[in-house]
């Protein structure tokens, strides 16, 4: 089954690749591996997510904004490879605003983890970090950095 299809399956669409929100750029190759910028829960150029989890935020809404933020690098994978069944991700890394005291964010990030296993199977499960931060940009609640490569 190709990840096109398993995306259909569980009721998702790649969104269009989102524009960068400061000076970088979405993604860059070095060989087969690809670095794709910190992406943000946003749909149609809105943060959907905003605050800190455990305080504004519930674990499941955070989980969410973690596997919208995985939904559009994957769109940015797929716009630079043109190919998402040519692509494995290597490691995560997810940052969650998060209250004091809050310890849940690996929990929050399995929405990203998840998301790409489900979608690209072996080659979506992957090597992470979870960290809890005290602010990201535009008060988004996560935020997700991808390591990928091409296997073919």
């Amino acid at each position: 089954m190709t990840a096109a299809s398993k995306l259909a399956e569980i009721g998702l669409n790649l969104p269009l690749p989102p524009t960068p929100v400061g000076a970088y750029t979405r993604a860059v190759r070095s060989d087969r591996q690809i670095f794709v910028s910190g992406q943000l829960p946003m749909a149609d150029g809105t943060l959907q997510h905003a605050g800190a989890v455990g305080k504004d935020l519930t674990v499941e809404e955070g989980y969410q904004a973690a596997q919208l933020c995985a939904l559009n690098a994957l769109s940015i994978l797929q716009a630079e490879t043109e190919d998402l069944d040519s692509v494995r991700i290597l490691r995560i890394g997810g940052y969650v605003c998060s209250a004091d005291h809050f310890t849940g964010q690996a929990q929050v990030v399995n929405g990203a983890s998840e998301l790409f296993a489900t979608v690209l199977g072996e080659r979506g499960i992957h090597a992470r970090l979870a960290i809890g931060v005290a602010s990201l940009p535009l008060g988004a609640a996560v935020e997700l950095e991808v390591i990928a490569e091409l296997v073919i």
